[in-house]
């Protein structure tokens, strides 16, 4: 495992970086699972699948690795720090990275794809959607805002002071050409690659309607999508036992593992 390998450079100077987890022995080389962590776009680590997660062992992302992935978690800028699309830009910085060093780390990078829970979903889902060199094999997106333009409780457009809000550094409804570029409910197109989309029926902070729609849209287009509302569960897994949070993240591994054909 490499910790805090540096993969990008922000205003200042400052690094952004990576954590990578290699599997440990391979046949050919690597398919990569790119991961994003939750937070509200204004904090979290690199390093955190949520917080029933924190104390497994070995740690999600040792279990992604020893099923045959290399896992890339990748820090973004903040909010507080840069307002969209900075994050997704890092993200692709991220991508590029592992693109350029791919024979060095034994990595298929052409094979990627983008993992992400609440804030760190919503930009897997507008990566997968929005990047084309080369384009993404899929997504897993748990409980992930997906339509900055629309109310649905308790989000409202109309406030400035909302996660929404200061990601965008305005209220998404007085600035709709950005709300709608950071939507991935509006950049669903027929070439989407495969999504896996997992969400608590119970979401109180972010509306299980932000996967239903965003699902119904990439069906639509002819993108295929998987949807699974959880009962009883709400935003990061709360309300769920650690069973029902494992079964969601085994069948979370198991569609990467499906869809990046290992």
């Amino acid at each position: 495992m490499l910790r805090g390998v540096p993969y990008g450079t922000v205003e200042g100077g400052r690094p952004l970086e990576l954590d990578l987890w290699l599997p440990a022995s391979a046949a050919r080389p690597a398919p990569v699972v790119l991961f994003a962590h939750g937070g509200g776009w204004r904090r979290g680590r690199r390093d955190d699948m949520g917080v029933h997660t924190r104390r497994w062992t070995p740690t999600p992302f040792e279990r992604i690795a020893a099923a045959g992935f290399a896992v890339a978690a990748a820090d973004y800028r903040l909010s507080g720090e840069a307002a969209f699309p900075a994050q997704l830009d890092d993200l692709r910085t991220a991508l590029h990275w592992l693109g350029v060093r791919a024979a060095q780390l034994g990595i298929a990078a052409e094979r990627t794809l983008a993992w992400g829970e609440s804030a760190g979903g919503h930009l897997a889902a507008l990566l997968a959607l929005t990047h084309r060199d080369p384009p993404l094999a899929g997504a897993v997106v748990w409980y992930a805002p997906a339509d900055l333009t629309t109310a649905r409780p308790p989000f409202d457009p109309a406030e400035p002071a909302t996660p929404e809000g200061l990601l965008l550094s305005a209220a998404p409804a007085t600035s709709p050409a950005r709300a709608r570029a950071a939507s991935p409910l509006h950049q669903v197109h027929a070439d989407a690659p495969p999504f896996l989309l997992v969400h608590g029926e119970q979401d109180r902070l972010v509306s299980v309607s932000h996967s239903r729609d965003l699902a119904a849209a990439l069906r639509k287009a002819g993108a295929p999508a998987e949807l699974r509302t959880v009962p009883g569960a709400d935003h990061g897994w709360h309300g769920l036992g650690d069973a029902g949070v494992a079964e969601i993240f085994a069948a979370s591994l198991e569609f990467a593992a499906t869809t990046l054909r290992i």
